[in-house]
């Protein structure tokens, strides 16, 4: 069953000392509901706004009580149901000046800041001026500039990592489908001509992996850079300088295990983070993205060295990134010493990497004991 919550309008907000103030981006409003309650308001009614004539809902975890009583005759809330809109007033229960407007820091995006309404008029003055609050807190509006800018930084980051995550799932299913579909027609004779067929695709999705390196590094995601960039080189390693520079290695059948296995590791990475994203907990993603790794790490690591092992004769044979003496630079390299070398590392960066998992299931997956009194 999916269930389709209702779309919250678009709220605009400003305050003073004493009250805050709600525009609600609603026309031709039907059936209001507004609750307020001490730390909390909910809206509810049908209206013309963003996405056409429906119900439009949302609720807001205030930054700080509000008046709930009607204590001294002032009424706790002001609704006014206007043709091209609903203005609220609340009234503070403490007078003070918000730093923002919910008691989280992170906004909705459909919450937005109402320049038009930082001023209020000073009941002092007989000749009835408007006061500039921006006057009396100097650099209040340049904090609430950079705060809105803030929001909205925040708010492009989460859409571009959606989307990136998104790109490379619809990536690898493509990979999947093709080999899926091949050696449904095929059979076992598919799977010399993997490389052929979905192997630009895979190299262009392994490129696009060196931004797993460079998010962590502008603070888009949590975490360091050092884990994605030992795994990414290593993917480099066996898809440029063996797959790539060496036909013969293209026919063997742990490419095509190998393809295989990135595509479901990647495929479940990216899903579970675009549930975090979302910031939904999705158990049957969250089960498989700390648990596939358990079968297929081992694949994997074992596939790639396979190839790298069966590339070194023909590393030796055609000298392929082997500079001999003489030579203008006097200098001298063996690619096949380096890609023994390389194996002996593969082995001990496979250990690392699983064990990095293992505890990141263990942390992820645990079971929650939950103590309970006896009275």
């Amino acid at each position: 069953m999916v269930i389709i919550s209702s779309p919250s309008p678009f709220v605009y907000w400003a305050q003073t000392e004493s009250s805050v103030s709600l525009r609600i981006d609603l026309k031709n409003v039907e059936s209001p509901d507004f609750a307020v309650l001490e730390d909390k308001v909910k809206f509810s009614a049908i209206g013309v706004g963003a996405h056409g004539k429906c119900k439009y809902e949302f609720g807001l975890n205030l930054y700080s009580p509000i008046k709930t009583d009607t204590s001294n005759d002032e009424k706790p809330a002001v609704v006014r149901v206007l043709e091209n809109r609903v203005d609220v007033v609340l009234q503070k229960r403490k007078p003070a000046w918000w730093p923002r407007l919910t008691a989280q820091p992170q906004k909705p995006a459909w919450l937005k800041i109402n320049f038009d309404l930082w001023k209020s008029e000073d009941p002092q003055d007989s000749d009835e001026e408007r006061r500039d609050i921006m006057k009396d807190y100097p650099g209040m509006y340049d904090r609430l500039q950079k705060e809105e800018m803030g929001y909205r930084r925040e708010e492009t980051i989460k859409v571009y990592l959606i989307f990136y995550n998104l790109f490379q799932v619809v990536g690898y299913a493509y990979i999947l489908s093709v080999i899926a579909t091949r050696y449904a027609k095929l059979g076992y004779a598919s799977v010399p001509t993997t490389y052929e067929h979905v192997g630009n695709t895979m190299k262009f999705l392994q490129l696009i992996l060196f931004l797993d390196i460079m998010h962590p590094l502008f603070g888009y995601t949590k975490g360091g850079a050092f884990m994605p960039f030992f795994q990414i080189i290593g993917r480099i390693v066996t898809v440029f300088l063996n797959l790539e520079i060496e036909p013969r290695l293209q026919t063997k059948p742990a490419v095509f295990y190998l393809f295989i296995t990135w595509s479901l590791i990647e495929m479940m990475r990216c899903l579970y983070y675009i549930t975090q994203l979302y910031k939904k907990e999705i158990g049957i993603i969250k089960w498989l993205r700390y648990s596939l790794w358990v079968p297929l790490y081992p694949c994997g690591i074992t596939c790639e060295f396979v190839l790298i092992l069966r590339n070194i004769p023909y590393i030796e044979e055609t000298k392929r990134l082997t500079v001999t003496m003489p030579n203008a630079w006097n200098f001298t390299f063996d690619m096949p010493f380096l890609m023994r070398g390389y194996l002996i590392s593969l082995m001990g960066a496979g250990a690392i990497l699983m064990r990095y998992m293992y505890h990141q299931r263990k942390r992820h997956l645990r079971s929650r004991v939950v103590i309970r009194k006896c009275k």
